[in-house]
């Protein structure tokens, strides 16, 4: 029985899509309502609520001093961790991060990290011995779909909202940030593209592919996932949602 009504279902969203629409009545191009609460947790140095529709993501970033990586002795280190909570989803159980927390988190570093949105040289404080590190920890609250760019959202708004330390070896009079990464993840259902698929529209779509962007529009990070495919053209078409949808996005930060 429940193999049938998620056959009839995926039948449902895929006709819907055949004709341009979605379930909640939204355009393929269009995200669902989007809010940024900053400063939520009174214990970080930055933190935000992102919530994007019904899924909300919570952010915390914390900076502690540490030693730096031999190959990069005058730099910074990031850190990036992501807890699926229980009381999330019904399909998220406790305990170690399963293989969707480590890709969060892994797109997620990835486009802090290659957007160069930390100034990480900036973060030293004796080259070779110490330097600042940030950890950067996602908490899922809710899914109902797209959690990484919910995610992604977050952790830059987090970061935005960081107050440098008052302790001793912190010398610069503000955090470090000099880039505006977003992610925009496009599904494809039957060959019909949309973004920010809600969580039916992401269990039924074939492939998925984020683009996450800078400001003048380039791109820092790409992520597929699923085991469907994108034609060239299609790529093209996802790369243009990415940019546009990454403009209105970029706007809430």
């Amino acid at each position: 029985m429940k193999e049938l009504i998620a056959s009839v279902k995926k039948e449902y969203l895929v006709d819907l899509a055949m004709q341009g629409k979605r379930v909640d009545g939204r355009a393929l191009d269009q995200y669902r309502e989007v809010s940024i609460e900053r400063g939520v947790i009174g214990t970080a140095q930055g933190s935000a609520l992102v919530k994007l529709g019904n899924t909300q993501v919570m952010v915390g970033v914390k900076l502690e001093k540490g030693e730096p990586f031999p190959d990069t002795p005058t730099s910074g280190i990031l850190v990036v961790n992501a807890e699926l909570l229980p009381l999330a989803s019904p399909t998220f159980e406790p305990g170690p991060p399963n293989e969707n927390a480590i890709e969060l988190a892994r797109v997620v570093d990835r486009t802090i990290r290659e957007s160069q949105m930390i100034d990480l040289e900036k973060l030293c404080i004796k080259e070779g011995e110490e330097v600042w590190a940030v950890f950067i920890d996602i908490y899922v609250l809710d899914h109902d779909g797209n959690l990484i760019d919910a995610s992604v959202l977050a952790s830059v708004a987090a970061l935005y909202d960081v107050k440098p330390p008052a302790v001793e070896g912190w010398t610069l009079p503000e955090f470090p940030l000099r880039a505006k990464p977003v992610a925009v993840t496009v599904v494809k259902l039957n060959g019909v593209m949309m973004v920010d698929a809600g969580l039916e529209e992401e269990n039924t779509a074939d492939v998925r592919l984020t683009i996450s962007t800078l400001e003048n529009g380039n791109i820092c990070a790409m992520q597929k996932g699923g085991s469907g495919f994108f034609q060239r053209e299609e790529l093209e078409k996802a790369y243009e949602l990415a940019r546009k949808c990454g403009e209105e996005l970029r706007k809430k930060l």
